[in-house]
């Protein structure tokens, strides 16, 4: 297996993995009441953590529908660089509310979300 090919797969799979992340993560956030939201993030607004689920719902499939569809496959790395800006705020967020340790899961997501980012930017990684 070339290592390009290798490469374009282990893109695939953290894609299919942020996907899914980001899809349980931004529909659990739409499906929870706005009260109960609200309750369980004291500092963030409800209304601010639905339009943060809308964001993650459609960060994920922008990270996988381009590609699977060819069509407008450059979509990707704009999802990607989205959700790795709604990384960067959840890991201060949660160093500011719950301290560094927990941050932790967050960074390494916002991390994979930007190097598929980069990754899909490069012109040789484009294709399926």
């Amino acid at each position: 297996m070339s290592t390009r090919r290798g490469s374009r797969i282990a893109l695939w799979v953290v894609q299919g993995i942020l996907a899914a992340l980001f899809l349980f993560a931004g529909g659990f956030k739409l499906a929870t009441p706005a009260a109960e939201l609200a309750r369980a993030a004291a500092p963030l607004s409800a209304g601010f953590l639905k339009f943060i689920g809308v964001c993650e719902v459609l960060g994920a499939f922008g990270l996988v529908l381009p590609g699977l569809l060819r069509v407008r496959p450059g979509l990707t790395p704009l999802a990607a660089a989205g959700l790795v800006v709604i990384m960067a705020g959840a890991v201060i967020v949660t160093v500011i509310t719950h301290g560094v340790a927990p941050a932790a899961f967050p960074l390494v997501v916002g991390v994979l979300a930007s190097l598929v980012a980069v990754g899909r930017r490069s012109p040789s990684f484009r294709t399926a």
